[in-house]
């Protein structure tokens, strides 16, 4: 582990010249665009917990081949993250894969915020992360565009981040929530790209940690649609500020993908968007659910995912199409 970061320190101008020439996300000569997302990994290297999750993450990448993975929060476990994020560097560095980070209820620690935390992956290489764009709440906001042979956005990542702790306590209680500047970024964002591609929004997909109060409603209607299951309560915040129904309006979002709530995997058709959980990337003792990640292929020029999760095990599980599927 030492001998990692010691390795990052030395290279780390490379890091800084790889920040200044991201690479550009495209569709493949398929008309594909492949996504793993990991979530809720708790890498803690005082414990020595979760540090072997890297070999199962390896054979689900060699499986599935992605074109990126996203990374949805509660990365590290204890105040450690300049020791833990080397090992995330190693594994997509080998895989020469790019990567994406949003911040979980956990990734603000002691010694760094999140602002610190943020800077130090735009840094690193393969990484996509763009801090503090835009000047709004939260330190993991940022667009991914999907390019394909035309040069042409095809397709939008929604990267956000959903913050941690309510700033309203102890009048209010329980877990951050997108601020209304957040809102107004994506609403910005979403009619930019929706105006250069002639008044029709693109296609896009959101990643963040914490699920949206409309996750739970949309759980509990019994005419929507669902794949998956909930095995544990829905831990959203107590404030609902509008993003969903920002996402509704501007009519480009199909599909939003959290972490934070470990058991719970399901995906659920909420007014044509696909609420969905990724699968917690940990080692845990329970046997159900057990490591994995949510695998979603874009297509290019169509308003349509395919979605599945792939355990470390190698096995595939809840295979969908949006909106096939859901109908």
């Amino acid at each position: 582990m030492k001998s990692i970061f010691i390795l990052l320190l030395c290279v780390f101008p490379q890091f800084i010249l790889s920040a200044q020439n991201k690479i550009k996300l495209k569709f493949n000569p398929n008309g594909e665009f492949k996504i793993i997302q990991f979530t809720d990994t708790h890498v803690n290297i005082q414990k020595g917990q979760n540090l072997d999750i890297f070999e199962q993450f390896q054979k689900i990448i060699e499986l599935e081949k992605p074109d990126l993975v996203m990374v949805t929060g509660d990365v590290v476990a204890e105040d450690e993250w300049k020791e833990a994020y080397p090992f995330f560097l190693e594994l997509f560095e080998t895989e020469k894969l790019p990567w994406a980070v949003v911040f979980g209820n956990h990734d603000s620690k002691d010694s760094a915020s999140r602002e610190d935390i943020a800077l130090f992956l735009e840094s690193l290489p393969f990484c996509l992360n763009v801090a503090n764009d835009g000047g709004v709440t939260g330190s993991s906001n940022f667009v991914l565009p999907v390019y394909g042979d035309s040069e042409k956005a095809e397709a939008l990542l929604y990267c956000l981040d959903s913050n941690s702790r309510s700033t309203l306590q102890p009048r209010v209680d329980g877990y951050g929530w997108f601020d209304l500047s957040q809102i107004g970024w994506y609403i910005r964002n979403s009619k930019k790209y929706t105006m250069l591609n002639g008044g029709e929004p693109l296609p896009a997909l959101a990643y963040f940690h914490i699920p949206l109060p409309e996750y739970d409603l949309a759980w509990n209607d019994k005419k929507a649609s669902k794949i998956g299951k909930k095995r544990e309560p829905i831990c959203c915040p107590d404030i609902n500020t509008g993003m969903f129904a920002a996402m509704v309006q501007c009519g480009d979002v199909m599909g939003t993908f959290v972490g934070h709530d470990h058991y719970n995997d399901f995906v659920v058709n909420y007014y044509d968007i696909a609420l969905a959980y990724g699968r917690a990337s940990k080692i845990r003792n329970q046997k159900k659910p057990g490591l994995g990640s949510r695998v979603v292929v874009l297509k290019e020029g169509k308003r349509e995912f395919d979605s599945w999760i792939r355990e470390g095990t190698g096995k595939k599980l809840q295979e969908c199409t949006l909106p096939v599927s859901f109908k």
